[in-house]
Parts: structure tokens; C-alpha cells; sequence
């Protein structure tokens, strides 16, 4: 089965909107852990606008009771960020490139990037690696010369495909397939992240070999209306239907 790694970055945006500690994250990755998630993902920016240091220090401290649960940091590789991983040692380390000016993640890493070091620095220390991508076999094969355990691809041309009709959801989603293929092939594993909903998940949920989605917002956006325990369940009765 397809694990699910929940996004808690826009609790904290929500918080942080407003000032204090309300709504609490640690209450939020607690709910999710209640519900049955195996994974909870966080990314913290250099400007601290959503996920701040201390939220990922507390919900490492938290997750140490739980020893299964999966904790999985994204960022771009910068120096306290890279601190910040050794110090906390996740099970995963997702590496993501940031553009000035971007509200979320717009792509995957330019195949130009040497992330060799970084990547084996990391992995000595511990924790899995995961590369951010877009779906293009290129990026694939980027990906594996950088000596990562992982890609996660971006769907967010998918969601857009998939919303605008059936068929061309299909047609992206057999763009991604293939990359996972070639993912596969080459020994690495495959994460996929970034606008995938309840609707479009029950096409891509059959994705080859998909080890692991993470979805925030989403996840947040439905909690607002039904409860986030009733949503995380939602989503992990759809990644285990039987393909």
C-alpha cells in the first residue's frame, strides 16, 4: 500500500496569520497520527512563513514515541536547513529547489544542479534522500547520477491535466508512469507530491511502484468543513482500494 505523508504546513500558516499558538501543530500531527497516518511532512522555509525550526523540533521530539511513523523534511539544500536534518536525523530529507518570490513549489530541479555532496552527506548521516523532479525521464536519470534513494515527481501539471478533462489526465498521468518506470529500472524509489486531492488520487494512487504521497493542502482545505481525522481516513480508504 501507498503510504500517506500529511502536510502540516498550512496549520502553521494559519497560525502564523494571526500570532500564538492557535491552531496548535502538535495537535494537528497528533490528530493525523490518531487517524492512522504512517508519515507527517513538513517543509521550513529560510523565511519561517508557515513551519518555523522549533515546530520541526517539537514534532520530532513528539514523533519519538513513534517509532514507525515517518517523518520527512522538504527544503532547499541550504546551510540550516542541512543543519537542521543532521540535528533531527528524519527518515527522509526531500530536497526541494526554491525560487525568490514563489508561494509553493512551481518545479522540480533542473537537471544542470550538482547535488552529488549534499546527497552523500545526508545519506551518510542516516537519512533517505529525496529528489524533487519533474516527469521527464531526463530528471529521472539526473536523479539516479545523484545518488538519491528517491524521487518524488511533481504533480501539479497532472492535477491541472486531470481537471481539465479525463483524457488529459490520462495522458499525464502515462508521462508519469513511465518515469516511474525508468525510476524503478534504475533502483531508486518513487514519491509523488503537490495538488493531488481525493479525485485525482484515484487515478494516480495506481502510479507503478509509488512508495509514498504527501498532500497538505488538500488535506487542510476538506478539513476545514468535515474534520481533519474524517480526511486523513478518507484519504488512506483511497490508497488502500485494491488497484
Amino acid at each position: 500500500m501507498t503510504k500517506l505523508s500529511v502536510n502540516v504546513n498550512k496549520v502553521a500558516t494559519l497560525r502564523n496569520s494571526r500570532g500564538g499558538a492557535e491552531p496548535n501543530v502538535l495537535d494537528a500531527v497528533r490528530v493525523c497520527l490518531a487517524a492512522g497516518s504512517p508519515g507527517i511532512t513538513v517543509h521550513p522555509r529560510a523565511d519561517e512563513r508557515h513551519i518555523r525550526r522549533s515546530d520541526v523540533l517539537d514534532i520530532a521530539t513528539l514523533l519519538k514515541g513513534h517509532p514507525r511513523i515517518e517523518l520527512n523534511i522538504e527544503g532547499d539544500p541550504r546551510p540550516d536547513w542541512l543543519a537542521l536534518v543532521r540535528e533531527v536525523k528524519p527518515t527522509q530529507a526531500t530536497f526541494v529547489p526554491v525560487r525568490p518570490g514563489e508561494v509553493t513549489s512551481e518545479a522540480g530541479w533542473p537537471a544542470s544542479t550538482d547535488l552529488r555532496a549534499t546527497v552523500r552527506e545526508i545519506r551518510e548521516a542516516g537519512v533517505r534522500v529525496s529528489l524533487f523532479i519533474d516527469a521527464e525521464l531526463s530528471a529521472v536519470d539526473w536523479a539516479a547520477s545523484m545518488g538519491a534513494d528517491r524521487i518524488e515527481l511533481y504533480t501539479e501539471p497532472f492535477a491541472r491535466a486531470f481537471a481539465e478533462s479525463p483524457a488529459e489526465g490520462r495522458r499525464s498521468f502515462e508521462k508519469h508512469a513511465a518515469c516511474a518506470q525508468r525510476a524503478h529500472a534504475a533502483g531508486l524509489e518513487i514519491n509523488a507530491g503537490h495538488d493531488l486531492d481525493l479525485a485525482n488520487l484515484e487515478l494516480y494512487r495506481a502510479l507503478p511502484h509509488l512508495a509514498e504521497v504527501s498532500i497538505g493542502h488538500a488535506i487542510m482545505a476538506r478539513a476545514l468543513f468535515v474534520g481533519l481525522d474524517r480526511v486523513v481516513r478518507e484519504y488512506l480508504e483511497v490508497l488502500g482500494r485494491a488497484r
